[in-house]
């Protein structure tokens, strides 16, 4: 018997209850959730999978994982993504996010439960162990790995210094970092650095990371810093 713990997020309630027969009957535990609030209440952090549909009521399942993955203790859940949007730019999208795969609808059950199989067979037992090799604020996130930073699942070109400025500023956000403390962290192998290149790159990455420039706060005569 298998002990992982799966929770379906579809407002197709006749759908949902087809996989949760067929997903029980390989020895999963399954609950069920018809609308993103719905799953909000529940104990999410338990769960071992997030079965997700994109297209629903007032919270999108893109907005749900989101949400997700800017949270500690739900960002190593794996999701998988069920929907009936194929473009490729959606599945672009919704993998960028931290999604683990993304499943087209119509699908058949025996797909679903060979995908569900392989996602738990990548994840299970190790992802709750693991250093997060990435940093997750809302829809900003950076992969602290490939070094790469999306903007509500749209890659954004950032320079070297923008992305370590970004990434100090988010690794001790709630607090404000001196000049001094900034520089020697993001500009400590460079001989001579004027306080105004760190002006600059607020600038630029203010404009850059777009409604997520208004969370990075300036205090003049101390520093800067990242608040929510």
């Amino acid at each position: 018997m298998n002990s992982e713990h799966i929770l379906i997020v579809d407002d197709e309630e006749t759908l949902c209850e087809v996989l949760k027969l067929n997903l029980e009957n390989e020895g999963y535990d399954v609950d069920i959730a018809f609308s993103a609030e719905q799953a909000l209440m529940l104990d999410l952090k338990n769960y071992s999978l997030i079965l997700l549909d994109i297209m629903m009521g007032e919270m999108s399942g893109i907005k749900f994982a989101r949400l997700l993955k800017s949270k500690v203790e739900t960002a190593n859940i794996p999701i998988i993504f069920c929907t009936a949007r194929d473009s490729e730019d959606d599945m672009i999208m919704g993998l960028n996010l931290g999604g683990d795969d993304y499943i087209t609808k119509p699908y058949t059950v025996r797909n679903v439960i060979a995908r569900v199989k392989s996602v738990l067979r990548r994840t299970s037992g190790c992802k709750a162990s693991e250093k997060t090799n990435r940093l997750l604020v809302e829809g900003l996130q950076l992969d602290l790995e490939f070094k790469v930073c999306f903007v509500d699942g749209n890659e954004v070109k950032l320079t070297k210094k923008e992305f370590e400025l970004l990434t100090y500023l988010i690794e001790n956000k709630g607090k404000i970092c001196s000049r001094e403390q900034i520089l020697n962290k993001v500009w400590k192998d460079e001989v001579v650095v004027l306080d105004r290149t760190i002006d600059v790159n607020i600038t630029r990455l203010r404009s850059k990371i777009g409604s997520y420039g208004s969370y990075i706060i300036t205090r003049s005569g101390f520093g800067y810093g990242f608040r929510i």
